[in-house]
């Protein structure tokens, strides 16, 4: 019984920790945060959760950034955006409601979509302003 407890303790802190971030973590992210408060934690069940996590609904997978996978915990419809350079990924929060269209989509496809994910890849604002400073 305790290993199971430990499981769903285990399982209940990838997921708590994915949700109160906003880096767009990768699984090793994850790891390393939680790590010192749980010491027997290894990377295959970090893995294995963001795994489940995902066939579940419950955190989304934004796919590789720098070869790595990046997730995020928060499922719904939204904008981001990846800098090619460094792999910062972030929230577009500015930009106007997907739902619109989505609704469009809906419309003209004459199906009904149960999410959106858009990306805007580019450079960062910290990148550009580097490469300023090395030209310079």
């Amino acid at each position: 019984m305790e290993r199971t407890a430990k499981h769903f303790r285990k399982r209940d802190a990838i997921l708590t920790c994915l949700r109160q971030t906003k880096v767009h973590p990768s699984a090793e992210w994850v790891f390393e945060q939680l790590k010192p408060e749980i010491p027997d934690l290894s990377l295959g069940t970090v893995y294995r959760n963001l795994a489940l996590f995902k066939e579940q609904g419950l955190v989304r997978s934004l796919g590789t950034v720098n070869g790595v996978e990046r997730f995020d915990g928060d499922t719904r419809s939204h904008i981001h955006f990846v800098c090619g350079h460094c792999g910062t990924v972030a929230d577009l929060e500015g930009l106007p409601n997907l739902s619109g269209l989505q609704a469009a989509a809906e419309k003209d496809l004459g199906s009904r979509i149960d999410g959106c994910q858009i990306t805007f890849t580019g450079t960062c604002r910290d990148c550009i302003h580097e490469k300023k400073e090395e030209s310079a």
